[in-house]
């Protein structure tokens, strides 16, 4: 049984072979044709097809000698690019006659829709190109011929390490070991170990058809790499728009392996995913969006659809939800995900505010953006909260929990509604993101990644803020708690951890034990050492985008906070003599 439930199928014949092709969605849409790799069939691109369908004509078939289409009768010459194109173009004309094709590769798909998208017959007949995990030979052929022509260190280390890479290129091309080991034990386990090594579900491979497929494929590298690579074409240049979707944990191939790529694509955008190698498996809701957004675009007539900021190719259309975002750093948060081509959720317990955040995210580059008034300390409201987002904007890919309030006083006048309240926001409101949020994460299987703002007073003692730390010391070792527990999920924990930062979080500290105009003066003059002080915001939104992209555990972000981390962990006597030390307040 095809796990294409409800496709339409059809079988196109070229050159002599059948191929079996499925449709889903309404012809008169926007054609998608998502082409498979090695050794897969077109069931691997199911989980993305069906989330394409209600919006596109979608298309799939199976490349010849792969899944229920046919073998030519010589192997050896029968999977050239050339006849690859041919495939290509018999269904294309088969499935959209009258219109040009959007073409979306993997792998081998991808390899051979980097032919068809740069010889002249098929001008005309695609409308754009999203690339996966395949390169261009002509391209690769010119980036090893430039290492190897003009090294350096860093030159010999790239193309060393590419090489170690494909160590299954060299054995593809030896002659019956691969026609073995296929029809053999590696045939057998494959779907097993691909669950285990790339973390993906192992149905979607015909079992019983794989090791011929396999077999087959093998002539996909032994008629075209080797030719290729040896000469290169200097006239490669892609007639279509292109989007170029990196997966960062990619086991076969280098990012690096993509560089200088503009030469040879006018009109590229470029995105990277947190994903290994079989990313349609792993994250088919983040690809579906970008196709989608992509292909909607080149029809529109905007190719480029990237945003500008700062890791734009990480962020572009993903789902972020940011607590505080009203005012200070989980404002300037909010907006630096906007800038990066986010859509945003600002979350706030002031309306306003939020509504105001969310407007400007917006205009700055935000897809989408909207606002929520909830306090995050009640747990009934965030529990609201994450109903209705997973049902009108979908399961966040990056949680942001940022709000948080400012306690400061010893600790007999600090009184148990003080720390109530001040743990209430700073720790529960905490727990309720990660519990509700990062649930729904783990519940849809496709990764994410969660920030909590802790501060540098969670390892930096004081004798003037003993709930304020307490609530961020917890916030730190709960982040580090979640981070081994989520870890096998894909979904990264980070824990920020700030100094002295310019943001209103003093106008509304609460100063325990203090009459009222003490502790005005007191907020008054805490402000001015902040404003003195002068780190902005920004700084930290920065440093929150850098840890998820990098999945960073623990960032301390100004130089009082990375210094006070050094001497808690080398130095802590050093600390707790600074803590005896009574502030000037």
């Amino acid at each position: 049984m095809t796990v294409l439930e409800g496709a339409r199928e059809r079988w196109v014949r070229t050159d002599g072979v059948e191929l079996c092709v499925a449709e889903l969605g309404d012809p008169g849409r926007p054609t998608v044709v998502l082409l498979h790799g090695y050794p897969d069939s077109k069931e691997v691109w199911s989980k993305v097809a069906v989330r394409l369908a209600d919006r596109f004509h979608v298309v799939l078939y199976d490349v010849r000698g792969h899944g229920r289409s046919t073998a030519p009768q010589s192997l050896r010459g029968g999977f050239t690019l050339e006849k690859l194109t041919d495939d290509f173009l018999a269904v294309a004309d088969a499935v959209s006659p009258n219109r040009p094709v959007h073409l979306v590769g993997h792998d081998w798909g991808s390899v051979q829709a980097w032919e068809f998208v740069t010889v002249k017959r098929t001008e005309g007949r695609i409308a754009s190109f999203t690339s996966l995990s395949g390169p261009s030979l002509d391209h690769m052929g010119h980036w090893i011929e430039k290492r190897a022509r003009r090294p350096t260190p860093r030159r010999v280390a790239q193309l060393l390490g590419q090489g170690a890479r494909s160590w299954y290129v060299y054995v593809l091309h030896a002659p019956v070991l691969p026609e073995l080991a296929w029809r053999g034990p590696l045939g057998k386990h494959w779907p097993s170990m691909l669950e285990r090594g790339e973390k993906v579900p192992g149905e979607g491979y015909p079992t019983s058809s794989l090791p011929r497929d396999a077999v087959h494929g093998a002539w996909l590298y032994r008629d075209n790499v080797r030719p290729r690579l040896r000469r290169p074409r200097t006239d490669a240049y892609a007639h279509v728009p292109v989007q170029l979707i990196t997966p960062l944990g990619d086991t076969f191939l280098s990012e690096r392996l993509y560089d200088d790529l503009e030469r040879w694509v006018p009109q590229l955008t470029r995105r990277t995913l947190s994903a290994r190698h079989w990313a349609p498996r792993s994250r088919p809701d983040q690809l579906a969006a970008w196709i989608a957004g992509f292909v909607t675009a080149v029809d529109d007539g905007r190719p480029n659809v990237s945003a500008k900021g700062k890791y734009a190719d990480r962020f572009g259309g993903q789902l972020v939800l940011v607590t505080g975002a009203g005012s200070g750093i989980g404002r300037a948060t909010a907006f630096a995900f906007a800038e990066a081509g986010a859509r945003v959720v600002a979350v706030d317990r002031d309306a306003e505010a939020a509504a105001r955040t969310a407007e400007r995210s917006r205009l700055i580059g935000a897809p989408a953006a909207w606002a929520e008034p909830v306090d995050v300390s009640d747990e009934q409201a965030m529990e609201k909260l994450a109903e209705k987002v997973a049902a009108e904007y979908g399961v966040v890919d990056v949680l942001v929990n940022n709000a948080g309030i400012g306690l400061s006083g010893p600790f007999f006048d600090t009184t148990p509604e003080d720390w109530k309240k001040v743990l209430d926001v700073n720790l529960w409101g905490v727990v309720h993101g990660c519990r509700l949020f990062g649930r729904q994460m783990a519940e849809r299987g496709q990764g994410g990644h969660i920030v909590n703002i802790a501060s540098a007073a969670a390892y930096l003692p004081s004798r003037a803020l003993p709930a304020y730390s307490t609530s961020k010391a917890a916030v730190l070792m709960l982040s580090e708690c979640l981070r081994a527990e989520l870890a096998a999920q894909g979904i990264g924990v980070t824990a920020i951890c700030p100094g002295l930062v310019n943001t209103d979080i003093t106008s509304a500290a609460h100063f325990a034990g203090v009459d009222a105009d003490e502790e005005d003066r007191r907020r008054k003059r805490t402000a001015r050492v902040y404003g003195l002080r002068n780190y902005p915001p920004e700084k930290v939104a920065d440093a929150i985008l850098r840890a998820v992209v990098r999945n960073d555990a623990v960032v301390p972000v100004t130089p009082e906070a990375r210094v006070a981390r050094l001497l808690s962990r080398f130095a802590p006597g050093a600390l707790r003599a600074l803590a005896r030390v009574k502030p000037p307040l």
